[in-house]
């Protein structure tokens, strides 16, 4: 279930304290415009709130199909890259849409006064439409081609340093390729884009928090 407005703006207050007073990251959680984003359903939402399997010696997640286990990675340009070839791909072929859901719970901070689950979640298609994908064998790979953290993070960041130390949560925006391929040889590529919330506490790997609704460069 989505956060309601006030506790969005909380979670922003308690994360990115005097980071993002800009108008790009208030719009990131209190804003539910992201056109790409399909309703889901509460019950298949809920189904992955469990907590997810150990991802295998492969890197991928036991159990969950074609989605990647989150990499043991402490930077966070590294990762959210990681996260967003992660969220480009699947593979309706092999993974059930709950499984999709189970394996990029996975990735998530367990930190929940910090995590925007919803609007991560909201990137998988509502069951009907990924019916229809698997019936055409839809599946999607994805390139990345850079990482990097906005402008308005890296100002922000500058005219306060100490305020990252709250939540250890770094702005990532992230441009990439998908390649989307389907039965009797149909396929097509876009230019994709997304900016990340990923928290990366001191001695720990790092997690991914939030999907901004808009990409901010």
């Amino acid at each position: 279930m989505g956060w309601s407005a006030n506790r969005r703006i909380l979670v922003m207050a308690l994360v990115l304290t005097g980071l993002l007073a800009v108008a790009a990251s208030v719009a990131w959680f209190t804003g539910r415009a992201d056109q790409h984003n399909t309703p889901r359903s509460p019950a298949a939402t809920n189904s992955a709130l469990a907590s997810p399997p150990e991802p295998t010696p492969d890197g991928r997640t036991s159990g969950l199909g074609s989605v990647p286990g989150p990499p043991q990675v402490a930077e966070p340009v590294a990762y959210a890259k990681a996260a967003a070839r992660m969220l480009w791909s699947y593979d309706t072929r092999t993974t059930s849409r709950d499984q999709q859901l189970a394996g990029m719970r996975a990735w998530m901070t367990k930190e929940t006064e910090y995590a925007d689950w919803a609007s991560v979640a909201g990137q998988v298609p509502d069951p009907l439409l990924w019916s229809r994908m698997a019936d055409q064998d839809q599946h999607a790979t994805a390139t990345v081609t850079e990482g990097h953290f906005p402008s308005a993070f890296k100002q922000a960041l500058a005219d306060n340093p100490s305020a990252i130390t709250e939540a250890y949560i770094y702005v990532v925006t992230v441009n990439g390729t998908q390649r989307i391929g389907w039965s009797k040889g149909g396929a097509g590529a876009e230019e994709r884009a997304v900016t990340l919330a990923v928290q990366c506490r001191p001695d720990h790997d790092c997690t991914l928090a939030a999907l901004a609704p808009t990409v901010t460069q």
